[in-house]
């Protein structure tokens, strides 16, 4: 069974996470404070870690930091409290993968541990992250996995195709199992700016709650109409 690690200086939370995580079939592994988590972390080298980010001596962002230190490919989900964006942006800025607001939401959380898994998935088997598409008077960039400063030279060479393909929009159709870190927003942010300047219109589809959410604290929703899906997308170009 897969390895998790969940951290948190809150005991009913961990319970209930224990209890959560073994019905799903993982292995759970629980820590009361971020030194001892990074302990157990070391031990067992579990590929998806919980993190709770505000915690009484190290706090979830120092966890994080330390934890892509030792394996920059592990997935950290970071729980945050209801309101506390900033530091969910401040987490995704330090490569977290992903955040859960608390109380946790059952539906979120299995959200969540499908991006994880799907995203360890597509690294193991090395696929594209990035696709062109041509559907229609659109053309579509469908994006999974981690988009990040890696990301790059991808991103420009698949937009720079869209572009060529002269249609009258471009959608970045984000998959389910998306992430965008911060190096990744700033990427797509001057990417939107580009093609504003060169009067291309572009729309995004398909993006999770949590990344819709960012993008509105970061102000890409003011520079991009956004859709829930990749049909929406089409149906509105």
């Amino acid at each position: 069974m897969e390895k998790v690690l969940v951290i948190d200086d809150e005991k009913p939370t961990l319970v209930m996470f224990r209890m959560t995580l073994n019905a799903y079939g993982y292995t759970v592994f629980t820590a009361e404070n971020g030194r001892e988590g990074l302990e157990v972390f070391e031990r067992e080298h579990p590929p998806l870690v919980l993190t709770d980010i505000k915690m009484p001596g190290m706090d979830g962002i120092e966890v994080l930091k330390r934890i892509k230190e030792i394996e920059p490919r592990t997935e950290v989900i970071v729980i945050t409290g209801h309101g506390d964006m900033e530091l969910a942006i401040k987490a995704l800025n330090l490569d977290a993968t992903d955040f859960i607001n608390k109380p946790i939401q059952r539906h979120l959380l299995e959200q969540a541990l499908k991006r994880a898994k799907e995203r360890r998935q597509l690294a193991k088997n090395k696929e594209n992250e990035i696709r062109l598409e041509p559907l229609g008077t659109c053309a579509v960039l469908h994006i999974q996995g981690n988009l990040t400063s890696h990301s790059e030279a991808r991103l420009q060479e698949a937009y720079k195709r869209a572009v060529e393909m002269d249609r009258k929009t471009i959608i970045l159709h984000f998959l389910e199992n998306a992430s965008i870190n911060g190096a990744g927003i700033a990427l797509l942010t001057q990417l939107l700016l580009d093609s504003q300047k060169q009067g291309q219109e572009v729309l995004i589809a398909g993006l999770s709650e949590n990344f819709r959410k960012v993008f509105e604290i970061v102000g890409i929703s003011r520079l991009v109409k956004s859709h829930e899906s990749l049909e929406q997308a089409l149906s509105g170009a």
